[in-house]
This record gives structure tokens, sequence and C-alpha cells, in this order.
């Protein structure tokens, strides 16, 4: 991929003797793209984000913004923003303090930009974060990262601690700023229905590999989901789906490379969701 902002070539991680969480793992993040790094518990999502970051030691080729993060970590910082859970900010902080303490640490944070997206909201800098309801603090969460001139944004399980509201809430605002900065984002979740209409691009990873990278507009020609007549499900195994299962008394199959017109006789066509495929790949449907 061609101005990347990330390219990773075979990156490989073990901790002590026996737990693999890298193996192998190549993948490219293009400049200006949202791009979702997917996988269950344990499948290295956390290893590639700490390697990224410059915070754990690996084997492989790691490029991120022109630097590799294992001996360029603090130049590399200078344009990198890291954002985890927006729900553990410390109660007893202060909006000021939280405000401080970030321009005090990130070389490219703007208070003005950050008071500018406070003046929208009811949150006052003199307000503690126990005072604030959640909807407060995911608006103060994204005044912090907005203010934050950062050419990559990575958010690691970003709203694991808020309801759906404000959920939905974090990802339409942080959409917007997206539109205004063109800024490159790499966000881990396990929400998977509730970011895909927010991607570009998609990264699944399991048992420490890429098992599907992908931009959003290229998997309605790669991914064929078909809803089988009662009769035809064995003529569909016989086209080697990668992965079925049962949807409200009809077998659902998922295919790769299948022409949609090929399928039809069978049954429904229907285009996968993201969230289908997720389910497809860590199940072991294979690319």
């Amino acid at each position: 991929m061609t101005d990347s902002v990330i390219v990773a070539k075979e990156l490989r991680k073990r901790y002590g003797n026996h737990t693999v969480a890298l193996d192998g793992a190549s993948f490219a993040v293009g400049r200006g793209r949202i791009v979702g790094l997917m996988g269950p518990n344990g499948a290295g999502k956390t290893t590639a984000l700490k390697a990224i970051l410059g915070l754990t030691p690996f084997e492989g080729q790691l490029d991120v913004l022109g630097r590799d993060p294992r001996r360029e970590r603090d130049s590399l910082m200078q344009d990198v923003c890291f954002i985890a859970d927006v729900a553990v900010l410390p109660k007893w902080l202060r909006v000021n303090d939280a405000i401080e303490y970030v321009a005090g640490v990130h070389p490219r944070f703007h208070s003005a930009r950050a008071d500018a997206v406070l003046a929208r909201t009811e949150i006052r800098r003199r307000s503690k974060i126990s005072e604030l309801s959640k909807g407060m603090i995911t608006q103060l969460h994204l005044a912090l990262i907005m203010a934050i001139d950062a050419k990559l944004l990575v958010l690691d399980e970003p709203t694991l601690g808020l309801d759906l509201l404000y959920r939905r809430a974090f990802y339409e605002a942080l959409l917007n700023d997206y539109f205004d900065h063109e800024r490159t984002i790499l966000v881990t979740t396990h929400q998977v229905e509730e970011v895909e209409n927010l991607l570009t691009d998609v990264l699944f990873i399991n048992h420490g590999r890429i098992v599907l990278d992908s931009a959003i507009d290229d998997l309605p020609g790669r991914f064929v989901q078909l809803i089988a007549n009662g009769d035809a499900c064995e003529a569909a195994r016989r086209l080697e789906p990668i992965y079925e299962r049962e949807v409200f008394g009809r077998t659902a199959f998922v295919f790769e490379g299948r022409d949609a017109t090929e399928l039809a006789a069978l049954g429904e066509i229907r285009t996968p969701s993201v969230a289908d495929l997720f389910v497809a790949k860590m199940a072991g449907g294979a690319s």
C-alpha cells in the first residue's frame, strides 16, 4: 500500500516459552483511513498496538509514520495520540487538571481547541470528574482528543465503559472530527456492529495472525452470503463456503471469491455485514 502510515511485516511476539501473541502478522494502514483492528480476547490486538506505540519489543519490520517504534518512540509519539477507555478518568480530577495534564505531556495539544469544544457543552473547567454525567465525560474525552493535532489517532476499546447512547455519540463526534482534520485512525473494539459504518478498512486478527485485511468498499465484491433454499444446502456445501449457520430455520452460508450469480439459483443472495464476516473469520474461514 502506497502512502501508508503503518507498514508491518512478519511481526512476531512471544511471552514466555508458550504464549504466541503475534505470529507473522503483516498489514498496512493507509493515510487518512479509519481502520478497525478486531479480534477476540487474546487474539493479539493489544500486543499489536503496543508494538505500534513502541511499548513492547518484537521481531519483524514495523514502520509507523516513517519511524521504527523500537528506536524512535519519543519522536514518534509527538505525532501520535493514544486513547484507551474513556470511562477511566480519575473521579477526583478536575476538568482543568485533565486539560493541563494532557497539555503537559503531548506537544501537539492545543488548550484553546479543547476550550472551544467544551464551550459547546455544559462542562466547566472547575468541575470534578465525579460531578459529570457519563455523557459529559464522553464530551470531555472528545475535547481532549480533538485538541491534539496528531497524525495518527490510536483508540483502544475507547467506549468500553459507556452505555449505548454515549458510545454512539462518541463515534459520531469522532467521525465529524475526522472529516474536519483528515486524521488516520486505528481503533480496536469488540463492538463490531457499532463501528462498521464508521470504518473505511478492517483488520481481523486471530491467534496472532491477520485473517482479513480489506477496505470496506471491497468486501461486497469479495464475499457473498447465501440464505439457502431448503433443498439446496448440500449443493451449497459443495461450493466450499467459509462459514455456515442456522438463521430462523434456514441455513446461511458465507462464501469468499464466489460469483453471486453462481449462487443465486440456490437461494437468497445478500451482502454479509462486517459482523457476519467477523464471526465467519473467527470460526476459521480461510482467506
